[in-house]
């Protein structure tokens, strides 16, 4: 009996140990098709032309429409990540500059907290659940619009993140950290080169096939990703959680690194904020470490692409976030601004339920068409 057991057990151990090498294996095959849309969208922008970079620059010269337009592609696709990565390979490209990118960034850190807001709505049949959810998720979307009304005024008038970020970036292209991830573009260069001469040269088509290629090449690394943390994730938060706001930072941050997804770390909250298991104080610091991780997948994209100015906008976003942190979450009294106003706006969303909805339809797709729109860039 106990050797049958131990038999089973090992072919367990065998079949569960093929399943982790195959997955690792799609991993790096992912890993490759990311990096190969970048570089088809960087390749697609040279067919343009330097007219269609100028146009490009010049609509997104203004910060306000950058802004929205990050707002309204991250919305769009559901991922932050995607967006960011678009924009550091525009950038890398010479398609969009460095001041122009930004804004972009921060727009995109807007829209990844529409995730965890649709996923509150699940909890709308349950009054006092929804109200609590609906608080958990919002929490976000106030703090990440606190960090663009301050940061953004100051990025303008002094170019903050953009200095502070083209400092760092000599610091670690003098170090050789810049070349890091090079030879994955040499790697991947011939096979973008093969796949533009089978689209005879087509800028358009080019770029259609690499947006294509990297949102699903992303979506499926955040499959992969999580399915490799397996279940660890839901119960390391349960341990770490409780035990201090710069622990919870830690295990968002970790958490949003091991599934590449902001928007997958912060909606695992949500349910358990709805159920009364995590308080509102509990989650805000691991949502803040959540927005903090995020920036890896920019961070890997811009080294692939070798590019100092990629790096630099990376760099600026993984700036942006530990300053609004530093800024909003650890005075008492600017941390409990997000807190109050996501609990009104729970209250008020518990009261009158379709006002939820608006809320998401108005705030993320509705305000940045409308304002995009009059701007003549729709």
């Amino acid at each position: 009996m106990g050797h049958r057991v131990t038999r089973k057990l090992e072919a367990q151990s065998g079949g569960s140990s093929t399943a982790t090498y195959l997955k690792l294996a799609a991993l790096v095959a992912l890993l490759l098709g990311f990096f190969l849309g970048l570089d088809l969208m960087g390749l697609a922008f040279k067919l343009f032309g330097k007219g269609f970079a100028e146009t490009l620059i010049e609509r997104t010269s203004n910060p306000f429409v950058g802004l929205f337009i990050g707002i309204l592609a991250t919305t769009l696709v559901q991922s932050s990540s995607t967006t960011t990565s678009m924009t550091v390979g525009l950038v890398a490209a010479g398609a969009l500059t460095i001041d122009g990118a930004i804004p972009i960034i921060m727009g995109a850190n807007i829209g990844t907290s529409v995730t965890n807001t649709i996923v509150s709505l699940a909890h709308v049949s349950r009054r006092e659940e929804f109200q609590r959810a609906f608080a958990g998720a919002t929490v976000h979307d106030f703090f990440n619009w606190m960090g663009v009304l301050i940061l953004l005024p100051l990025e303008i008038t002094t170019g903050f993140l953009a200095k502070t970020a083209g400092r760092l970036e000599q610091l670690l292209e003098g170090t050789g950290g810049i070349n890091l991830l090079n030879p994955i573009k040499e790697l991947v260069r011939p096979v973008a080169e093969w796949i533009v001469g089978l689209t005879g040269e087509s800028g358009t088509i080019t770029l259609a096939l690499g947006i294509v290629l990297l949102i699903i090449c992303l979506k499926l690394l955040v499959d992969v990703l999580k399915g490799l943390a397996g279940g660890r994730s839901e119960q390391t938060l349960h341990r770490t959680l409780f035990r201090s706001p710069i622990v919870a930072i830690l295990a968002g941050l970790a958490m949003t690194v091991m599934v590449q997804s902001s928007s997958i770390t912060t909606s695992v909250m949500v349910p358990l904020v709805g159920a009364g298991v995590v308080t509102l104080e509990r989650a805000f610091p691991f949502t803040v470490g959540a927005n903090i991780g995020t920036t890896i997948t920019a961070m890997f994209a811009a080294l692939a692409t070798g590019e100092p100015a990629a790096l630099t906008v990376a760099l600026a976003h993984l700036i942006f976030n530990l300053t609004a942190t530093l800024l909003i979450y650890v005075p008492p009294p600017m941390r409990a601004i997000p807190l109050a106003l996501a609990r009104a706006l729970g209250r008020l969303g518990a009261r009158n339920r379709v006002l939820a909805g608006i809320y998401i339809v108005m705030f993320f797709y509705g305000l940045p068409i409308l304002l995009l729109f009059v701007s003549g860039v729709l």
